[in-house]
């Protein structure tokens, strides 16, 4: 058998072996995910006075902000991520890995909310920004504050642990 006879025995079990191998490496990484740890709780101030509280998980260094929502694939309805910064500025968030949809809530050193994203499309490259200074996020899943009635301009109480 001669050389260039030999060719197709080489390049089909080759390529077979690159496509496959390829194929396991998407699969390997759509199926990342991480759980939600909670750590406090933070309470939304409704028009009528009452309270709604929400269990958090804790934003508040540059690793854990970074990471965010990533590669979380559910919350219960009661749950979501606060996000807290050293100063109050202008803030920008993007949906890069992160698989829902979701309500992202800018929440200034006075603890009024400034500027509400609602429904924001996973995995969104789009930049979500407050233009208003704001100090604090939080993160709920898509809806929320169309369901409990948030809007810009309400308040919210964060207690001291979170809020250092």
């Amino acid at each position: 058998m001669t050389r260039l006879a030999l060719l197709p025995w080489i390049i089909i079990p080759s390529l077979f072996l690159l496509l496959h191998g390829c194929q396991n490496e998407s699969q390997s990484t759509s199926s990342v995910s991480r759980e939600l740890i909670i750590e406090d709780t933070l309470e939304f101030i409704l028009k009528d006075g009452e309270s709604l509280p929400l269990e958090v998980a804790l934003a508040n260094d540059n690793d854990e902000r970074a990471a965010g929502l990533m590669y979380i694939r559910s919350m219960d309805e009661n749950q979501g991520m606060l996000f807290v910064f050293e100063d109050e500025q202008p803030r920008s968030f993007w949906m890069a890995n992160t698989p829902l949809a979701l309500d992202m809530l800018f929440v200034n050193e006075d603890l009024e909310i400034v500027t509400i994203h609602r429904n924001t499309q996973p995995f969104s490259q789009r930049n979500f920004t407050s233009e208003i200074p704001a100090k604090y996020v939080i993160e709920v899943n898509g809806g929320y504050t169309i369901r409990h009635d948030i809007q810009e301009g309400m308040s919210v109480r964060i207690n001291e642990v979170a809020a250092e």
